[in-house]
């Protein structure tokens, strides 16, 4: 008897060992990604950002329990190139793409020799998926109906949403499908025509909410990362019945605090899996607001006068090189890591999302081309990483996707102006008579510095410079092809 349990025990210790090394029964210990992404919502559109009758409670919770990144930048004030940025880590100059906007008839798209976010967490078993606006890409007659243009092939295992902005008469909402068909294999069409279909229009933000959600209860046994871009509220507004007369800053109000909601009900999900404290969430939005219709009474829109939200305190806004149109909000949280209730005045920007996530999850950087964001582990976990941060040079990417602006600590140089509003504020700036401004004193861009501090505009032309011969050289997959 005694022999016989011995063998057992022996036995059951074998098996035990052998689960322990089993790769499908560990534990994931890799963080989920969540990553929000606004579509032209301002600075100042946030209660944490101190506006005063618009309610974004859940949004004020992740910023509790993360950082609030007071200088957060996106690389283009326009869809399209900032998108490529933030998947990429590269400016948009690198893109090839040539414009800020990829309408839904354009040839090009994201290359497929581009490694995406989607792509660097897939390659380390993470399921993943993208629920709103793509914009990176349309198939058309002129790219041949190119299965490279949609998300599928760009890292990204399932998406429901809009293949381009909302506002497009011609703009679909589609869904990935196994055997769909339409428009190329491998998606089907839900709905066409956007934004005439009113219906449709007012579910958007619902239903990526939903599916996200879905998604997150699927796949909370295994590492998943969903890219939630939402269309609002980019012109024109749409919300829910649910939302409609419920904020005290009219349609715009009642918007954000949809998108508000949502993000509540993700993060709720996340806490009833048990995911919240081991997921990285990063919430920000594409650019700034659309002020070009902030005084325009009767637009494709309607009386938009009310509807566009605030780049307060900076100048001008989306298609704008002045802070309003790169300077967003910006938070990263992960509880389990990240010390929260922070706010951090160390300017950041969207092109060092992916080389820190790659860091945090053990994706290794591409190679062979440039990434131009940095690892700030050590601004999100200075206890623990120690490393020096290179210095935020930041480079102001204009409708060309050519720089028109540079940021070096706080001083910021334009040697063009650039702004959908024609509104030049008084001011002119070319190469030779380029504009100075200390952003970090001067938030509004009020006060021209540049007679009094020749030899630093001379060391920001020269960076300014060598970042256009260098993109110059190293030029796009598109010209390689």
């Amino acid at each position: 008897m005694k022999l016989n349990h011995l063998k057992f025990l022996s036995i059951a210790i074998v098996i035990v060992a052998m689960a322990c090394n089993n790769p499908k029964t560990k534990k994931n210990t890799k963080p989920n990604v969540i990553l929000f992404y606004l579509d032209d919502s301002g600075y100042g559109d946030f209660a944490h950002n101190g506006n005063p009758t618009i309610k974004t409670p859940n949004i004020t919770k992740l910023k509790e329990s993360g950082v609030n990144f007071t200088q957060f930048y996106v690389t283009s004030p326009a869809c399209s190139a900032s998108r490529y940025s933030l998947m990429t880590g590269r400016y948009p100059g690198r893109s090839g793409l040539g414009s800020w906007v990829i309408g839904p008839d354009a040839s090009k798209h994201i290359h497929e020799k581009e490694i995406t976010l989607a792509e660097g967490l897939k390659s380390v078993g993470y399921t993943t998926g993208i629920f709103g606006k793509w914009h990176l890409g349309s198939p058309n007659k002129n790219n041949q109906f190119s299965k490279k243009t949609l998300p599928l092939a760009h890292g990204f295992d399932e998406w429901i949403g809009t293949n381009v902005s909302h506002d497009y008469d011609n703009a679909m909402l589609l869904k990935s499908n196994p055997s769909g068909k339409n428009p190329i294999s491998g998606y089907e069409v839900i709905a066409k025509n956007l934004p005439s279909n009113i219906k449709t229009s007012e579910e958007l933000t619902g239903l990526c909410t939903k599916a996200t959600i879905n998604f997150i209860e699927e796949n909370k046994k295994s590492p998943f990362f969903a890219y939630v871009a939402f269309n609002m509220p980019h012109l024109g507004l749409f919300v829910s019945d649910k939302y409609k007369g419920t904020s005290r800053n009219g349609v715009l109000g009642d918007v954000m605090e949809e998108l508000d909601a949502s993000i509540g009900d993700i993060m709720q999900t996340l806490e009833n899996a048990g995911l919240k404290e081991n997921t990285i969430v990063i919430f920000a939005s594409d650019n700034g607001p659309w002020i070009k219709f902030n005084n325009q009474s009767d637009t494709k829109y309607g009386d938009t006068r009310l509807q566009v939200g605030y780049a307060t305190p900076f100048r001008d806004g989306k298609g704008s090189t002045w802070e309003g149109g790169h300077r967003v909000p910006g938070i990263i949280s992960w509880p389990a890591k990240i010390k929260g209730n922070r706010n951090e005045q160390t300017p950041i920007s969207t092109l060092d999302i992916l080389p820190t996530i790659f860091k945090i999850t053990g994706v290794a950087l591409p190679k062979e081309r440039t990434i131009d964001g940095r690892d700030i582990r050590s601004i999100l976990m200075p206890e623990k990483h120690n490393n020096e941060l290179d210095e935020f040079k930041f480079f102001y990417s204009y409708s060309d996707n050519q720089p028109s602006a540079i940021r070096k600590d706080a001083w910021k140089l334009h040697v063009r102006i650039g702004s959908q509003t024609e509104n030049d504020y008084g001011f002119t700036a070319t190469r030779e008579t380029p504009l100075l401004f200390q952003v970090e004193k001067d938030l509004g861009e009020r006060i021209d510095v540049a007679t009094k501090h020749p030899k630093k505009i001379a060391e920001l032309q020269r960076d300014l410079e060598n970042f256009e011969k260098q993109i110059k050289k190293e030029g796009s997959f598109w010209q390689t092809n």
